[in-house]
């Protein structure tokens, strides 16, 4: 979930259990746990070579340090990728646009989305969980035994794509990816532009008195880590500034039921304040189907 997306205000939302079912693609053969759909144009699934984690990886780096201002590194600056050690043991969920053309008329699909997904038996097979650089996730995960987790992370969407269809599928695909493997929480970091937690004490504060996660889901940063913020009372808070003041992503969590752990983490690398976001399903679904029930039913997605 780190780094969020900018779509525009109250197009993202919401998932529902009922999208169990994988998809067969005639033109392009793919692995049977690709996760196919199709809505008009476009098409959502895991990348299945390295060559689309190359792509994603350059889309990342346009939207993250062209567009957002992340510093890059070395490598990053050599490359024009956002490279990273966990995108080798990640799931990498892509949104394509099957009718893009080059400049001679021919088609050359684009990726123009995407969100890196781990889950929590690959995590301790090999690094850990990405957020854990910043929060003690293993904190709740020893709370939650038995529990599945899956976390989210390098959300992105093409500037010229951010529309309520290609978001919508990006959020289908997580929910196909997670009906598959049985996850039962979605966690990750999110991110508010800025790295002085002070002039963000507006939404900070908002957060922890509207969707403070209860103390059985919490995550805490890790010590040392915690941003010095100065949580404002209720009553000195006025809800559609904080509202305004949230990421897009953010408010899309905020409207499936997300909650967020106390405490923020200053990443100075990409510019922001990350809070840690908790998302049961069992708590998400009956509002992430009212979003998301209808538009995949329609004749033009393929789902089998």
């Amino acid at each position: 979930m780190t780094h969020s997306f900018d779509a525009p205000s109250g197009e993202i939302a919401p998932v529902s259990g009922g999208f169990a079912r994988l998809a067969r693609f005639g033109r392009t053969p793919l692995p049977s746990n690709a996760l196919v759909a199709r809505f008009g144009p476009f098409e959502v699934r895991l990348a299945t070579t390295k060559k689309e984690i190359r792509k994603a990886q350059r889309l990342r780096y346009e939207v993250f340090f062209e567009e957002g201002g992340a510093r890059p590194d070395a490598a990053a600056k050599l490359t024009r990728r956002d490279i990273c050690p966990y995108d080798s043991v990640c799931d990498h969920l892509l949104v394509i646009d099957l009718e893009r053309t080059n400049r001679f008329g021919r088609p050359k699909p684009k990726i123009v989305g995407a969100y890196r997904l781990l889950r929590q038996d690959v995590a301790e097979r090999h690094f850990g969980f990405y957020s854990q650089r910043e929060f003690d996730v293993e904190a709740l995960v020893r709370r939650r035994q038995g529990t599945r987790f899956l976390e989210l992370g390098r959300a992105c969407v093409h500037p010229r794509y951010r529309s309520k269809r290609v978001i919508e599928l990006l959020w289908r695909g997580l929910w196909l990816y997670a009906s598959r493997h049985r996850i039962d929480a979605l966690i990750g970091c999110a991110s508010l532009p800025g790295v002085d937690p002070r002039a963000l004490a507006v939404p900070l504060s908002f957060l922890r008195h509207q969707a403070q996660a209860p103390d059985a889901w919490d995550v805490r940063p890790l010590p040392g880590r915690e941003a010095n913020v100065d949580i404002l009372e209720p009553q000195e808070i006025d809800a559609r500034s904080a509202l305004a003041a949230l990421p897009p992503l953010i408010k899309a969590y905020l409207r499936v039921g997300a909650k967020f752990g106390a405490g923020a983490v200053v990443d100075a690398q990409f510019g922001a304040t990350d809070v840690f976001t908790i998302m049961p399903l069992a708590d998400m679904e009956d509002r992430y189907a009212a979003y998301f029930g209808a538009p995949m039913e329609r004749p033009d997605s393929v789902l089998a």
